[in-house]
C-alpha cells in the first residue's frame, strides 16, 4: 500500500526553486550574448559562414 512522504519545507522548496532560476539565468545569458555577438558580425570565438545573409519573413 502507498504511503505519503512527509511535506517539503518552504525553505527547501525555495531553495530548490532559486537553484532552478539561476541555471536558468545563466542558460540565457549566454545564449544572448552568443547572439548578439553574432549579430554584430564580430564573433572571434565563434565559427559562421560570414556570407550566409539574413532571411526576410514575408508576411
Amino acid at each position: 500500500m502507498a504511503v505519503p512522504k512527509k511535506r517539503t519545507s518552504r525553505s527547501k522548496k525555495r531553495i530548490r526553486k532559486n537553484i532552478w532560476k539561476g541555471k536558468a539565468y545563466w542558460s540565457t545569458l549566454t545564449a544572448l550574448t552568443l547572439g548578439y555577438s553574432l549579430f554584430s558580425r564580430k564573433s572571434k570565438s565563434f565559427l559562421h559562414d560570414k556570407n550566409i545573409k539574413y532571411i526576410k519573413t514575408e508576411n
